[in-house]
């Protein structure tokens, strides 16, 4: 389960920006492509952040849909896992979201 390491990561970054000061929210956005499941690290983040500045922040993950479009169509549609096919049977597609794995913001006391 790698979103433990991700997790672990993503908690050291956020320690090391702000410090002592007591964080009470941290936002995160996954995208359905990134490879990295919410839930994981849902589950991962409350042991990963406990005996720190995060134990007990709000974890907050926006799920942003996977989009892709059609260099051979043009039609634009929605990417659910990593099978980049469009409906018209072409695998040329470009991804335009959906791949997304960031900090969005963090909130402290």
């Amino acid at each position: 389960m790698h979103e433990l390491s991700i997790t672990q990561s993503l908690v050291d970054a956020v320690l090391e920006r702000t410090g002592e000061r007591t964080v009470t929210g941290v936002n995160l956005r996954i995208g359905p492509l990134s490879g990295v499941l919410p839930d994981a690290v849902r589950f991962c983040f409350d042991i990963v952040s406990a005996g720190t500045s995060l134990a007990g922040a709000q974890l907050m993950i926006d799920e942003p849909r996977g989009l892709a479009r059609c260099r051979s169509c043009g039609t634009e549609f929605e990417l659910e896992d990593l099978i980049l096919l469009c409906p018209c049977g072409s695998a040329d597609v470009e991804v335009l979201s959906g791949r997304e794995l960031m900090v969005m913001s963090v909130e402290v006391a």
